[in-house]
């Protein structure tokens, strides 16, 4: 994790855009704490990261990591911000696909505890989705 965002990075991009979820499990703690709920309805937990992980992919498939940005890594907490990028392809928070394309943003701060992800502290730039696609007024 020499690069500074280790948990993060592979989060983003084998998780998130890779739609690898098995890794879930590798990555988190057993007791893992989110401290956000960036979905309406998003449980606590591991269950609250698939969630939230299926709800993005199933809205926005072709989800891309566009950058992630390092602001912080000392082996017990990694910080960054993380641009995203898709289509509207499928339902999200109960709105029909728009077919229009996103870009987004998230700030994550996580909490490390014995390789793996105890505490993440995080927001997601929800208002300019929605806005993008068109649900609410830009």
């Amino acid at each position: 994790m020499a690069d500074g965002t280790g948990l993060i990075k592979r989060f983003y991009k084998e998780v998130l855009e890779g739609g690898n979820l098995g890794l879930i499990d590798e990555l988190t703690a057993d007791h893992y704490l989110d401290h956000e709920e960036a979905l309406p309805g998003q449980p606590p937990g591991k269950d609250g990261v698939r969630f939230f992980v299926n709800a993005i992919r199933t809205a926005f498939p072709d989800i891309k990591v566009k950058s992630i940005e390092p602001s912080l890594a000392d082996g017990k907490l990694e910080a960054c911000h993380v641009i995203l990028t898709g289509t509207h392809q499928g339902e999200m928070a109960g709105l029909a696909a728009t077919g229009k394309s996103v870009e987004f943003g998230t700030t994550d701060i996580i909490r490390v505890e014995n390789g793996k992800v105890a505490e993440h502290w995080g927001t997601t730039d929800n208002l300019g989705i929605m806005q993008q696609i068109g649900a609410i007024p830009g």
